[in-house]
């Protein structure tokens, strides 16, 4: 099952300057080993599911690659588990993260595009709707009739992808610790699904 909202793939060009690179602090990591982390929430399906059934996952987020000006990240959404007689898959996603800006990586072939941006000295340049993070401040972008907002506040950055329709996406990172909460809907709730990072019993 696809439960991705398309999203337009993005067209890469160099820039003149590089800028030094600081760790973005929504995400980041101290090597490249994957970090794994179980998710709880709620899934739903106008086909299979009457209303609202639990859904559990675990994230495991790898940093791929490093750069002078950023890092590579793959994010994959594993062991989904729910009640549904349909299981359900989430795509892996990638994410380039600059001192300032985490971008979605949105190619046909993720795993070469990576290789190859992982090659250049210099960050590329990227579409607005690719952007998925930022670390201070708002941003807004309209692409048709798709409204992306993003805000910094306090220790967590929250992105809202919305369309008249009903399709939307929402994303939250946390500072020190990445992503943390990952909801996606198709049509006026004909698909989605809504997950939140699992708090640490102590």
């Amino acid at each position: 099952m696809k439960n991705r909202i398309p999203i337009q793939i993005f067209t890469m060009s160099i820039l003149f300057a590089a800028p030094t690179f600081a760790a973005n602090p929504f995400l980041d990591a101290k090597d490249d080993k994957p970090v794994s982390a179980n998710f709880r929430g709620t899934e739903w399906n106008d086909e299979n599911i009457d209303g609202e059934i639990p859904l559990t996952a675990r994230v495991v987020t790898t940093r791929i690659a490093t750069v002078s000006w950023g890092a590579i990240f793959k994010i994959e959404y594993i062991d989904l588990q729910s009640r549904s007689p349909e299981k359900r898959e989430i795509r892996p996603d990638y994410f380039i993260a600059t001192d300032d800006r985490i971008v979605l990586l949105n190619e046909e072939d993720n795993v070469e595009a990576a290789k190859k941006i992982a090659a250049l000295e210099r960050p590329p340049t990227f579409e607005q709707n690719d952007i998925y993070g930022i670390t201070s401040g708002h941003f807004v972008h309209q692409e048709v009739l798709w409204k992306t907002t993003i805000s910094v506040k306090g220790d967590l950055c929250l992105y809202e992808s919305s369309h008249p329709s009903g399709h939307y996406r929402k994303i939250v990172w946390k500072k020190g610790v990445g992503l943390v909460e990952y909801a996606s809907n198709y049509g006026a709730m004909k698909d989605g699904f809504h997950l939140k990072r699992a708090t640490s019993k102590k």
